[in-house]
């Protein structure tokens, strides 16, 4: 069994948060923790994933190894009761995964930019786009983290600057680089979250960004057949990062689910 280092806020209903490729847990909680501040009665449960943040990579291979060790944590640490899913990009590749292995266990999903298609050249993106430069920002900046900050930033601002800095850089500067490479070119599930059966009738949210150029938003609509209790919603001025550039509708959305799911006894 693979460890997995985790941060955790809170008791009550427990929600378990998957962030995304090569970065770590704060990812998650820079853009959800705001959310329970006035929302108690939620467990949080935010993860590292295998050879990301502090957790090792050990012999994972693979998607398959990846989702393994995941459900393996939710096991051990969220055990055999109901919960909440959150996942952001490749998390939400691995959320949709977890959520055909666990039927009926799942009480919300909650997708943030999810990944598709796994390859690159599989996917349908946009081209690439900044609606709000700051060119004076950008050149003030290290060569290493304009290159980092602007790979997806749509909207170049000292705020979305700020939570880059503090949500996304520490996960990019940590990863376990030669894990990475043995795992990224297996890291598709050899059976697609959505090729079981049944559909995933508990409430869902599915956000995606307008000017998102990493995984689309066109793909996702793809999604919709399996999630019959989903709110799909493309947000404009938002890449790939939409929970830092769109964080007032961002922070809506998920509120609107989270009251879906507790509407329907999910709290």
């Amino acid at each position: 069994m693979t460890a997995l280092h985790h941060v955790e806020f809170g008791v009550g209903t427990p929600l378990l948060a998957l962030h995304g490729w090569t970065v770590d847990h704060r990812l998650m909680t820079g853009c959800l923790e705001p959310l329970f501040v006035t929302r108690p009665g939620y467990r949080r449960v935010y993860p590292d994933l295998p050879g990301m943040g502090k957790s090792p990579a050990e012999s994972i291979a693979s998607g398959d190894d990846l989702l393994a060790a995941v459900l393996d944590f939710v096991d051990e640490v969220i055990g055999g009761g109901r919960f909440l899913l959150v996942g952001e990009s490749y998390g939400g590749y691995l959320a949709r995964g977890i959520a055909a292995a666990r039927p009926g266990r799942v009480l919300g999903l909650g997708l943030i930019c999810p990944t598709g298609p796994i390859e690159p050249t599989e996917r349908t993106v946009p081209p690439k786009t900044v609606l709000r430069p700051d060119v004076d920002l950008i050149a003030a900046l290290d060569p290493i983290e304009a290159e980092e900050y602007t790979d997806v930033a749509v909207v170049q601002s000292p705020s979305t600057l700020r939570r880059f800095r503090e949500e996304v850089a520490p996960g990019l500067s940590r990863y376990d680089r030669v894990a990475i490479d043995r795992i990224e070119p297996r890291r598709r599930l050899s059976v697609a979250p959505e090729d079981d059966e049944p559909l995933f009738a508990s409430p869902a949210l599915i956000l995606t960004g307008r000017q998102d150029d990493t995984v689309g938003y066109v793909d996702q609509f793809a999604l919709l057949p399996h999630y019959p209790r989903a709110t799909f919603a493309v947000l404009d001025v938002a890449g790939h990062n939409l929970q830092i550039e769109q964080p007032d509708l961002f922070e809506a959305l998920v509120a609107e689910w989270l009251d879906r799911v507790a509407a329907e006894g999910g709290h």
